[in-house]
């Protein structure tokens, strides 16, 4: 559905974050007459004011009010699974997104950019802005944009100017994409089940940027059972295990022949180089040679609140990995670690997630610490004292009480080696803090350091 074909209608936007605004923004250009109503939080209503087209309601819509609309765009963290929005789909009411209406309009341009779009559990942040910096570094303007932090309808003005879109979608947008040039799922763990309602309709869900969207290059890791059995079928796949670009023995490597020391990087961690592949693997599929790209890697900048390195704060290096929502997350950043003495903080708001694979890998290579906070976090330190894991344990209150007693534990060990505060609490932040880059923050000023030079992520939009 393009944005024309909701003139006249009866239009309601559902939700007033990022994503909500710009819709609003964008029908109020393209479509200055259209009456619409905006179902938003009190503290939203106040930028509404003034606006004799626009109906404001504060209270949580029900399903008689969506059903007295044609068309419902709704915000991405409104879930179509819970009450009330499928009983108004039922009664007719359509749901759409900034993301439908995005690739709406970009599939209607005579001349439209490629694009590359990308999700997965893990590493879709750090992988769209590869994609985005070696393209850009090759002298191609790229839009980056999506969930990485920039809502794509900001971004339609400037489609004529790209040669690429980058986008990151997360599982709340991936249904709404539609004919893609590439797609690339990188990988499938337990998250956001309260969202989902399971962990099969999260992977699935997941998964319908590949069996959904019809790209024209699907890329997947097959050598996953989840993610086979549910994209196997798709056509234009490519397994992600099966293309040029691998690690191996510490080594990027194209074909087997080694060309780049991972090293070299400035990006931690294995995980990493792994995102470095796919990264590359997607810009073959757009057809530009990615081996020619591959030098100016050195120069990508990490982004923030990602295995981020503040600092050193009198001898303990404090790292902010607050993106890390899911305990795969927190055992991968761990792993970068494995040479190091360790405190790690865990815990926030509860999904329902299953931190079991997270006891035993602790079981096997404990840290020196693991102090958990809040109410999870005293759940999962129940469980790894259940499972007599050989690390100091500790539950706390709150960040500031676990960064105190975290440095407290490391300054009793034992000088050999580095000694490392991790903040990777495997759980979003909601309810403590407006997100992940505010926990973030947060964790730097404790820690000592600016809370302002954890920095914002670079290149959104377009260059």
């Amino acid at each position: 559905m393009r944005i024309s074909a909701l003139e006249g209608r009866r239009v309601a936007i559902w939700g007033l974050g990022r994503e909500g605004r710009a819709a609003l923004t964008l029908l109020r250009s393209r479509l200055p007459a259209q009456a619409l109503t905006v179902f938003c939080s009190v503290e939203e209503s106040a930028s509404l004011q003034g606006d004799a087209a626009i109906t404001v309601c504060v209270d949580a819509p029900g399903v008689d009010t969506l059903a007295a609309f044609e068309i419902v765009i709704k915000s991405p963290g409104i879930s179509p699974y819970h009450a009330p929005a499928p009983e108004a789909a039922v009664r007719g009411v359509q749901f759409t997104s900034g993301t439908a209406l995005w690739f709406a309009e970009w599939q209607s341009w005579p001349d439209r950019p490629k694009v590359a779009v990308i999700t997965g559990s893990k590493g879709k942040s750090t992988t769209t802005a590869l994609v985005t910096h070696l393209l850009r570094a090759g002298g191609h303007r790229v839009l980056l944009a999506g969930n990485i932090g920039l809502p794509l309808l900001e971004t339609i003005d400037d489609l004529a100017k790209a040669d690429f879109c980058v986008i990151e979608l997360s599982s709340y947008q991936t249904g709404d994409a539609f004919r893609p040039d590439v797609a690339l799922l990188l990988n499938l763990y337990p998250e956001h089940l309260d969202w989902h309602g399971s962990v099969d309709a999260y992977y699935d869900d997941k998964c319908r940027l590949l069996t959904q969207a019809d790209p024209r290059v699907a890329l997947a890791p097959l050598h996953s059972p989840d993610v086979a059995a549910r994209v196997g079928q798709v056509a234009g796949l490519r397994d992600l295990s099966q293309q040029a670009w691998h690690v191996h023995a510490g080594r990027i490597v194209r074909n087997g022949q080694p060309v780049l020391d991972c090293a070299d990087l400035p990006l931690p961690g294995a995980h990493n180089a792994r995102n470095l592949c796919a990264a590359l693997a997607v810009i073959d599929a757009l057809g530009v040679n990615a081996t020619d790209l591959l030098p100016a890697v050195r120069t990508f900048r990490p982004l923030p609140h990602r295995l981020q390195t503040l600092g050193d704060a009198e001898g303990i290096r404090c790292v902010n990995d607050s993106i890390s929502t899911t305990p795969h997350a927190s055992l991968a950043a761990l792993a970068h670690f494995a040479e190091s003495t360790v405190a790690l903080l865990v815990g926030g708001y509860d999904r329902g997630l299953d931190w079991s694979d997270f006891v035993v890998a602790m079981g096997q290579q404990p840290s020196r610490a693991i102090i958990g906070i809040g109410a999870q976090g005293a759940r999962i330190i129940d469980a790894l004292r259940a499972a007599a894991v050989n690390a100091e344990l500790h539950s706390v209150a709150d960040l500031p009480a676990a960064v105190a007693v975290g440095r407290h534990c490391l300054a009793r060990a034992p000088v050999n080696g580095e000694r490392v505060l991790l903040l990777s609490p495997g759980a979003p932040s909601f309810g403590a803090y407006r997100d992940y880059a505010e926990r973030g923050r947060h964790f730097a000023a404790l820690n000592g350091f600016d809370p302002t030079r954890t920095g914002q992520i670079d290149g959104l939009g377009l260059a």
